[in-house]
């Protein structure tokens, strides 16, 4: 997604102060209250290849989406799909979603954005009840990799506010005791700081994330 971050406007437009941002804040903290089994940034370099290689499967799921196969989602194909699979959602939180992770600001979310959008829908639907959905949407296959990016999350965000600090990424960075894992936490940080306000959100740190694994390069490579 190379255009992704340069477009700060819409991701500040979204990110303060909206119901949904404080929703996946709030199930963040609450997952957070439970621990993080990462021990070290190394282990979760670690897990790039299998994490790629599980966001590969979310294809069949984003092509079932996309109805008019023109390579995005749109909001009503969106819609539609969450109708036809019984995911009870509100039209503001629907809209929310859609435009937390349509960044490009294209009218449609491309495969990288819909990889966010499942796991933010992972995160926010973590209860017993929503089990139906999880299955129905196709994330119960997936449910191993995005609960690992959950898991790298709280692990680098020590004061378990729901947002990751460079001093927090510095810290997490150091840990691995390499000579240079200052500058390594720093440039990792700003990757995921988009809007260079000094913390990083759980979108963010997905969409970071996309690129680490290298999912955008595959879809330039695609396009």
């Amino acid at each position: 997604m190379g255009g992704v971050f340069g477009r700060h406007d819409s991701h500040k437009r979204w990110i303060y102060g909206t119901k949904i941002e404080n929703k996946i804040v709030e199930a963040m903290q609450k997952r957070e209250s439970k621990g993080s089994s990462v021990k070290s940034f190394n282990t979760i370099i670690l897990k790039f290849p299998k994490i790629d290689e599980s966001f590969r499967k979310c294809k069949a799921i984003f092509e079932q989406f996309d109805e008019d196969s023109n390579g995005v989602i749109d909001r009503e194909e969106l819609k539609n799909s969450f109708s036809k699979l019984e995911i009870s959602i509100t039209e503001e939180d629907l809209n929310d979603l859609f435009e937390a992770c349509d960044v490009n600001e294209h009218m449609g979310m491309k495969f990288s954005e819909f990889i966010v959008l499942l796991c933010l829908v992972y995160l926010l639907t973590d209860d017993p009840a929503a089990l139906h959905i999880k299955s129905q949407i196709g994330l119960p296959d997936l449910e191993a990799t995005f609960e690992t990016l959950v898991d790298a999350f709280v692990f680098l965000d020590k004061n378990k506010d729901g947002y990751v600090s460079k001093s927090e990424m510095i810290e997490a960075v150091n840990e691995s005791r390499e000579r240079s894992s200052e500058r390594i936490a720093i440039k990792r940080f700003e990757e995921m700081d988009w809007d260079k306000n000094g913390m990083v959100s759980f979108k963010e740190f997905l969409f970071a994330f996309t690129r680490w694994v290298g999912i955008d390069d595959k879809e330039d490579e695609e396009a």
